[in-house]
C-alpha cells in the first residue's frame, strides 16, 4: 500500500504499523482503518492486510478514538 503523508507512514510488516495515520475511524464499531492497511480494533487487536491476525497488545497501541 502507498502512502502518500510526508513523512510516509511505517508499512504493515513493520514493528511500528500502528504508528499509521487513520483514514477511516469507526468508534462506535471499535475499529479503525490506517493508513497502511492495518485494520485496529478496540482491543487493540490488529488485522493486517494480507489476513494475518495479531492479538491485543495493550490499551496504548488503540487509535480508535483519533479524528481522520
Amino acid at each position: 500500500m502507498s502512502c502518500a503523508h510526508q513523512p510516509a507512514c511505517p508499512e504493515a510488516w513493520e514493528n511500528d504499523r500502528q504508528a499509521a495515520r487513520v483514514v477511516a475511524s469507526h468508534p462506535e464499531q471499535g475499529w479503525s482503518l490506517l493508513c497502511n492497511g492495518v485494520v485496529i480494533f478496540a482491543d487493540t487487536g490488529l488485522a493486517l492486510p494480507d489476513g494475518r491476525i495479531v492479538a491485543p497488545q495493550g490499551r496504548d497501541a488503540h487509535p480508535c478514538e483519533r479524528a481522520a
